[in-house]
């Protein structure tokens, strides 16, 4: 289902919400942005009276002269620093709001239910975070630094403009809102290019990501060629939608000048009337002009800060569409917490399904006790990993409840039910960092001596050993310069680790070669010893010593029991093991 899209009000409420976070500097900023504007502001009063200075060749007051010149100096170099401080400031405003904003989404990300991941390309969530939220930053800093001076420097044109003469001020304030008009006309029609411009981006990115990730497949199946002409529509799409985003945003600065010039005309020709009747001097008709100059010359810059808002505003809208999706529910307030399970474990009625058309599992009973080994088998897409994430709370149950230890597992925080479980799945997953930070991820304070008895006992200490640092070397992202194989057995390490009162294997040995899975299972063997264990296979083979194999089939058990009374019965297990 698409995320409703935010209205641009709404986005700039929340942005204003995290820019107050940070008010004072704004304020303070504010200040700076007012003494810049009426420091440059009096510079052409200054040149002005420098001009009527000089009267005629020979009547040139040059003590007059001097001093005024002196004063321009110390008031340029002053506005300068200002100029400068303010810019510190803007820059320390922005960045910090664009920090918070990414913290916020990735916080938000940890809280999202497996659902969303699910549903949405990881592509297109990293483009939200980096990319969207680096434009974001770059049209927030224009605004901050241009939009309030701009605003500062019109009005303190138009009195100084309206102290010198009022009827030339009316003729500049008449012509002015055609200006931004024409900026609002344009604005309007790009926000929307801008938005599916940010779409499109998110698009490549995951097909990039996708693509880049599984290269092997891709050369594997000599697909290069099909791959590349998938890219290069996705491509040509968003250089479509680019090139018209930004041709219409780059209508905006010369309409803007061009009206902006027929204001500075329209000035110069009045002032020329009222110089010749001696309303005005040449010096106060220079900065008149100057002041026409510096009056339209922020609504080229406001205008070009609305066409760069534009694409900001579609970015942050991506971002904050990604921040308002639901969150999983939070443990009630009277959840317990599961400390040292016993292993107790039942499904009563349990009825679950990823799409309510599409049934599943249906009114599923069973009942496992302590140190029980229990094997889910059948075919693909029967339900088997389905369980397994019920059993987490990866997902809730649609129906029936899920006991361990005779507490309703909604009534146990996610958290401690978590804790009770040691999961190694067929997909194995490694951080960036050391291999004794990797193996050590369910228990950060292990001792490195626990850390290397968990290896030795899944049988990795020799290829960890012979790595050029050790324990110490460090693993790219998701451990690329180790096989598969290696991959797994530090996976099993954690588990080892950590010794869960409950186990949950899926696949858990199916990238490590014959021998050492032998081993592996024996170390498993001992590691079962009064523990839960759930183990997802496909190997059935592996599972002949299994307490409780049950058999699925479209989301039910069909049949259970144990290996040699379930060949006995010849139903589906018979055929599943004869097939294997």
């Amino acid at each position: 289902m698409k995320a409703q899209e935010i209205s641009k009000k709404e986005i700039l409420k929340k942005v204003w919400t995290y820019i107050k976070s940070y008010q004072l500097l704004v304020i303070f900023s504010a200040i700076l942005a007012l003494a810049v504007a009426v420091l440059s502001l009096y510079l052409p009063i200054l040149v002005g009276e420098g001009i009527d200075k000089i009267v005629a060749p020979g009547q040139v007051d040059f003590s007059g002269l001097r001093r005024i010149l002196n004063i321009i100096v110390v008031v340029t170099v002053l506005t300068s620093l200002l100029q400068w401080w303010m810019n510190r400031i803007n820059y320390k405003i922005t960045y910090h709001v664009v920090g918070d904003i990414r913290k916020d989404v990735f916080l938000h990300l940890q809280k999202l239910p497996l659902k969303y991941m699910d549903g949405h390309q990881v592509g297109d969530i990293v483009s939200r975070v980096i990319a969207d939220a680096d434009q974001f930053a770059d049209g927030l800093l224009l605004g901050i630094s241009q939009l309030f001076s701009g605003c500062v420097t019109i009005l303190g044109t138009l009195l100084f403009m309206l102290f010198l003469d009022p009827f030339i001020a009316v003729v500049v304030v008449l012509l002015t809102p055609l200006s931004l008009l024409v900026a609002k006309y344009i604005a309007q029609n790009t926000y929307h290019l801008f938005r599916e411009q940010s779409v499109l981006k998110g698009e490549q990115t995951a097909y990039i990501e996708e693509m880049v990730g599984n290269l092997k497949l891709v050369q594997a199946f000599s697909s290069e060629e099909r791959i590349c002409e998938a890219f290069d529509e996705k491509n040509s799409q968003l250089e479509g939608c680019s090139l018209k985003a930004v041709f219409f945003s780059s209508l905006t600065n010369p309409c803007t000048r061009f009206v902006n010039s027929v204001v500075y005309a329209a000035v110069a020709l009045c002032g020329a009337f009222v110089a010749l009747k001696g309303g005005i001097t040449i010096g106060g008709l220079s900065s008149f002009l100057s002041y026409a100059k510096q009056y339209t010359k922020p609504f080229n810059e406001i205008s070009g800060v609305i066409t760069e808002l534009q694409s900001s505003l579609a970015c942050a809208g991506r971002i904050f569409q990604l921040l308002e999706e639901k969150e999983q529910e939070p443990d009630p307030q009277d959840s317990v917490v599961l400390k040292e399970a016993e292993g107790l474990v039942e499904f009563s009625n349990v009825s679950f399904s990823y799409e309510p058309e599409q049934k599943l599992i249906q009114n599923l009973n069973l009942k496992v006790i302590p140190g029980q080994k229990i094997a889910i088998v059948g075919p693909t897409g029967c339900g088997k990993t389905t369980l397994i994430n019920l059993l987490m709370r990866f997902y809730e149950v649609t129906k029936g409840e899920i006991k361990v230890d005779h507490k309703e597992i909604r009534k146990i925080t996610r958290e401690s039910l978590r804790k009770n479980y040691g999961m190694v799945l067929q997909e194995t997953w490694l951080k960036e960092g050391t291999v004794a930070e990797n193996i050590a991820m369910g228990r950060p304070t292990a001792s490195r001596e626990e850390i290397e008895a968990a290896a030795k006992a899944s049988y990795c200490h020799g290829f960890i050993k012979r790595l050029p640092q050790g324990y110490d070397t460090y693993l790219t992202e998701d451990g690329g310069n180790l096989s598969q194989g290696q991959k797994q057995l530090l996976c099993i390490a954690r588990i080892m680790l950590t010794l869960p009162p409950m186990l949950i294997l899926d696949e858990a040995t199916s990238s490590i070669d014959t021998r050492t899975e032998i081993k592996i299972q024996e170390a498993f063997g001992k590691l079962m010893e009064g523990r839960v264990s759930f183990i997802v296979a496909h190997r059935l083979s592996t599972i002949r010593d299994a307490d409780l194999i049950l058999v699925m089939k479209e989301g039910n058990i069909v049949e259970q029991g144990d290996h040699d009374s379930l060949l006995k019965k010849k139903g589906f297990y018979y055929s599943l093991y004869y097939s294997d």
